[in-house]
């Protein structure tokens, strides 16, 4: 195994609640890694049809490479692996990995080990790797979830769960939300300023006097115009043509 490599925030799983998750928290700065293992039940999606901003729906893998360009750009790392065991450390938390390998060929290998003040466990129904940590409430209705209160905190400081994990309902919205949410939780035990998130006209807050609240950015006209261009050149492009990726069978229906 190699040296530890240290994270401020680990989420494992890179669904939508793991990735809304490292979205918020890396947008305001904290050093972000998503490991995912690549099994996320969207990608089971025949059309999804109910997530907001859809009329006509999406494309399910379409959404999921999105949502990994959003975390990506607002600089998460992310690394495809499974996680074997998540343990608690003086200052944090130890995460390790069976292997895996980083997006673009860059990042964790086989076996890497990661050293984290906050980890956010989103993997669905699957807490095997937090067999290490004492004080996590496991809860079996025949799927597994993770104990925790009204904001995704668990009863280890420092462990959120995120999603379906903690028992929250299978809408993709739902879980996404909640990721968000989580993230928000987590800055806020941070000790962090209340965070807003929130890209304004310009003097929307200083020409009434007021200091930019954290996480906000004020911008002219023409700083507008251009992101707004970005966002319908991105748009078109992700959505010029079929999504590539075949969509995914339950497992019990594939072949043996």
């Amino acid at each position: 195994m190699s040296s530890t490599v240290p994270k401020d925030v680990v989420v494992v799983g890179g669904g939508v609640a793991g990735l809304s998750a490292a979205t918020f928290t890396a947008r305001h700065g904290l050093d972000t890694l998503v490991v995912d293992a690549g099994e996320s039940i969207l990608r089971r999606n025949a059309h999804l049809e109910n997530f907001p901003g859809f009329p006509a729906g999406v494309n399910a893998r379409q959404l999921l490479d999105l949502l990994e360009e959003q975390a990506s750009e607002a600089g998460a790392e992310q690394v495809t692996a499974t996680v074997e065991r998540v343990e608690t450390t003086d200052d944090g938390f130890a995460v390790e990995t069976e292997g895996g390998e980083a997006e673009a060929g860059e990042g964790a290998g086989d076996g890497e080990r990661y050293r984290s003040q906050y980890v956010v466990a989103a993997t669905k129904n699957e807490v095997g790797y937090l067999r290490g940590v004492d004080g996590v409430g496991v809860i079996d209705r025949g799927k597994a979830y993770v104990d925790t209160d009204e904001r995704g905190r668990t009863g280890v400081d420092g462990l959120y769960a995120a999603g379906r994990l903690a028992e929250k309902p299978h809408q993709a919205i739902v879980c996404a939300g909640h990721g968000a949410e989580v993230a928000v939780t987590l800055l806020e035990d941070d000790d962090r300023p209340f965070y807003h998130d929130w890209v304004a006209p310009e003097g929307y807050f200083t020409d009434r006097g007021r200091d930019l609240p954290p996480g906000c950015e004020e911008i002219d006209d023409a700083e507008r115009a251009d992101r707004e261009q970005q966002s319908l050149d991105v748009m078109r492009e992700r959505f010029a043509k079929p999504h590539p990726e075949e969509q995914e069978t339950h497992p019990s229906l594939e072949d043996d």
